[in-house]
């Protein structure tokens, strides 16, 4: 009887490591688009700066980039100048 919890406890252990790892992944992201977006919404003003930062955060976590500067470069990420914001009129959904 002494297998099952052995294997029960092994299996739990394969996935904290494999979890930690992820979340390890997932904070690394993070950080590299918080910054970029940054200098990307650094010239926002201080209402506009927080939608900006929270729109350039998840158009970088979807395309992994942000174009470089405050302004224009999108044609660096095609993808990030490909998302469009939903409903009739379609408009640039990044910053």
């Amino acid at each position: 009887m002494a297998k099952p919890p052995r294997l029960a406890a092994v299996l739990l252990l394969l996935l904290l490591v494999a979890a930690a790892s992820w979340l390890q992944a997932a904070d690394a992201a993070s950080g590299f688009c918080s910054s970029k977006c940054g200098v990307r919404c650094g010239r926002a003003g201080a209402r506009a700066r927080g939608a900006c930062m929270r729109t350039c955060g998840l158009c970088c976590e979807e395309c992994n980039c942000v174009p470089t500067g405050a302004r224009g470069g999108v044609n660096e990420c095609p993808c990030y100048r490909n998302m469009l914001t939903a409903g009739p009129k379609k408009r640039p959904k990044c910053p």
